[in-house]
């Protein structure tokens, strides 16, 4: 594995000279990092190899490696996939970073390669389902409440509205945006769309975007669709090189694609479907019961040894059946359109059939697999894990590299490139979760000067966080820094319980807001948090990552403990033990890699800006105890780091003075 921390020799290069033109056409100026980030993405390109490309916050990343990309599809004629982490970035890249280079290199290049936005179909209205192509649903597939005058059924009623304005039919262009609950009654999913046999395929808003990015050399597609792509079935088509923004999000999004659950309720829909059609039940439903009679009898836990022998004949039972039924909906559907021609509603409802009962059949096979592919546990409901009853038989892939390796990356280019990737000090880790064997690696740097903008202070006096939410000795630290903030703090909870905890009793003590990230949709909170310079911006998961508010807003971000994933998480335990079986350090590998690329994702929140100043204080003293806490600081950005209390008070005492002197 080659790394490149030296300065460029790619000066010269034929995309560094066209990065020049596209920063000069947006009133800017090339940075030396982004330079060094298009010429390793224009050699990985060109020469069709791996890259792992670490570029910081400022480095303008996305410009590097839509520079290149441009210009290897105009010239080599080859179709490039990028990928990134939500939807949200998606439509940023597509609809703004995208348009801005392909005007600024059009002239040069002397073509504009065709460019397309990739979702799944799910995004889009279905224009036959709307139509009544899919029938009416049973009574017990309707969610409740969905009458007119109540909020679900004013939602979807507004929606019926909207299906005769939008010309693209996407979700994201419908503002404001309604519940999943409400969108559901408009969309279908990829395994129920009717695709070629629709008998509105001409008026499909998905198959339109579909038939545009087959013709088009940029596809700007999300982590969805990748892992889509790479547990399931192909849906990206031919293409030659990859881009995977935010790659440090790949992983676990491949793995959340590939984990497939069994319900009882999920088994009852899909009989529910199958009557709809004629087909009888009868043998699905004794099935249901046999599966909810094994599960109650069951406590929530990983199956070490796979599964119980009652488990294994109520599974064995669900997939006979759901094949049975699926060979019966087929026939029946064939039969139907014999007779009298193809029905566009029969058709429908034999689609949703036979994809509920495929999917159905799909997981029986997999939790009926080779032990030890993947990682199988009986879970509550809702993720309740102080429940005592389970409700669900989960499967997860206990590795996905080789996923990625043979069903993502195959034979051709890709790069990967995120402001996290080099955990640790070094790109080993990534690119073992990767599947990537020998890539350049690149760790083009920051414009940010992270030394002399920030300070890193780990509370070492305070004892090692409990199992508990979060101490009293904790929440007096927290309470001290954000007093000396004058507010101005982001905090990063590892928990929701810990996040609650901490809100309730800084507004008990401290006069400044306290938001918390339930208490409404996270772009109002985030919103509210910038116009408010005293406000505190409370939150676990989605936090830690994606926000970015620079100026004093945000001098002080708050890590209550490190981040490690819970110790009765299965799929972690379970990668955990499988290194350890081969030798390795299992902790270090898992554990310790997860909490690392959070914990340099959270500290990221803090400098956003040349101008950014600002502490990163976390309340975990084993960060500057304990044997791995410098492969954790490693891998977070290069603040000044300290354990001395009084310079961090005095410092945040005079980041507010400032802050207040400018007026804000």
């Amino acid at each position: 594995m080659s790394e490149d921390s030296a300065p460029a020799s790619a000066d010269e290069t034929e995309a560094v000279r066209l990065l020049g033109l596209a920063v000069g056409a947006l009133g800017g100026s090339p940075r030396e990092g982004q330079e060094r980030m298009v010429a390793a993405v224009e050699r990985a390109l060109t020469d069709g190899e791996h890259a792992l490309i670490q570029a910081g916050t400022g480095t303008g990343k996305s410009l590097g490696y839509l520079v290149p990309a441009i210009a290897h599809a105009a010239r080599a004629g080859e179709r490039i996939v990028v990928s990134t982490a939500t939807l949200a970035l998606q439509r940023q890249v597509f609809s703004k970073d995208l348009p801005m280079v392909l005007d600024a290199l059009e002239g040069e290049l002397g073509s504009r390669p065709a460019a397309a936005l990739f979702k799944g179909r799910s995004n889009y209205l279905c224009v036959h389902k709307m139509a009544g192509g899919y029938g009416e649903p049973d009574e017990d597939m309707l969610p409740i409440s969905t009458g007119p005058t109540s909020a679900l059924g004013a939602e979807v009623a507004r929606l019926h509205e909207w299906a005769d304005e939008t010309e693209t039919g996407d979700r994201d262009d419908l503002v404001p945006g309604v519940s999943h609950r409400a969108w559901a009654q408009v969309s279908v999913s990829g395994r129920e769309c009717l695709e070629s046999k629709c008998p509105m395929l001409k008026e499909c808003f998905s198959q339109r975007v579909r038939d545009h990015a087959a013709q088009s050399k940029i596809v700007v597609t999300n982590h969805a669709v990748l892992g889509v792509q790479a547990a399931s079935h192909d849906m990206l088509g031919e293409h030659q090189a990859l881009i995977v923004d935010e790659a440090h999000e790949l992983v676990s999004r491949i793995t959340g694609a590939a984990t497939h659950e069994l319900t009882v309720a999920r088994v009852d829909r899909a009989a529910s479907a199958a009557r709809r059609v004629g087909v009888s039940s009868e043998d699905i439903d004794r099935a249901a019961r046999a599966l909810d009679a094994a599960l109650g009898d069951e406590r929530p836990a990983r199956l070490r040894s796979g599964l119980s022998e009652e488990l294994a004949a109520a599974i064995e039972l669900v997939r006979g059946a759901a094949r049975t039924a699926l060979s019966a909906v087929q026939k029946a559907t064939k039969t139907t359109a014999e007779l009298s021609g193809p029905g566009e509603s029969a058709s429908a409802t034999a689609k949703v059939a036979s994809a509920a009962l495929q999917e159905i059949h799909d997981v029986c096979e997999e939790l009926q697999g080779e032990h030890g592919r993947y990682v199988i546990w009986l879970a509550p409901a809702d993720g309740d894990y102080d429940s005592q009853v389970a409700e669900r038989i989960v499967a997860a892939p206990l590795d996905v590299a080789s996923l990625i390796r043979d069903r993502l990356i195959g034979e051709r280019a890709s790069v990967f490139t995120s402001a996290t990737l080099a955990l640790g000090g070094n790109f080993d880790a990534m690119a073992r979760h990767l599947g990537l064997d020998e890539p350049e690696c690149l760790d083009a740097g920051s414009p940010f000067d992270y030394g002399r903008q920030g300070l890193l202070y780990v509370a070492k006096h305070l004892d090692r966080p409990g199992q508990g939410g979060i101490s009293d000795e904790a929440l007096d630290e927290l309470a001290a820094l954000i007093e000396a903030a004058g507010g101005r703090t982001l905090g990063l909870f590892s928990s929701h319980r810990a996040g609650q905890a901490a809100a309730e009793a800084m507004r008990a003590r401290l006069d400044v807001p306290i938001l918390y990230q339930l208490d409404d949709q996270l772009p109002t909170l985030v919103e509210r948090f910038r116009e408010d310079p005293r406000a505190c911006l409370f939150g676990s998961t989605s936090l830690w990552q994606g926000i970015d508010v620079p100026g004093p807003t945000a001098s002080l971000v708050v890590i209550d403990r490190i981040p490690f994933p819970r110790p009765d998480e299965p799929v972690a335990q379970a990668r955990t033990e499988a290194v350890a079986q081969r030798g390795g350090n299992g902790f270090m590998a898992v554990s310790a890699t997860h909490a690392a690329l959070l914990m340099a994702q959270g500290a990221g929140r803090l400098i956003r800006s040349k101008d950014d100043r600002g502490v990163v204080a976390v309340l975990d003293s084993r960060l500057a105890t304990a044997r791995y806490g410098g492969f954790l600081a490693r891998s977070m950005p290069d603040l000044w780091p300290t354990t001395e209390r009084a310079t961090v008070l005095e410092a945040l005492r005079r980041l507010d003075a400032t802050a207040k002197g400018d007026g804000r």
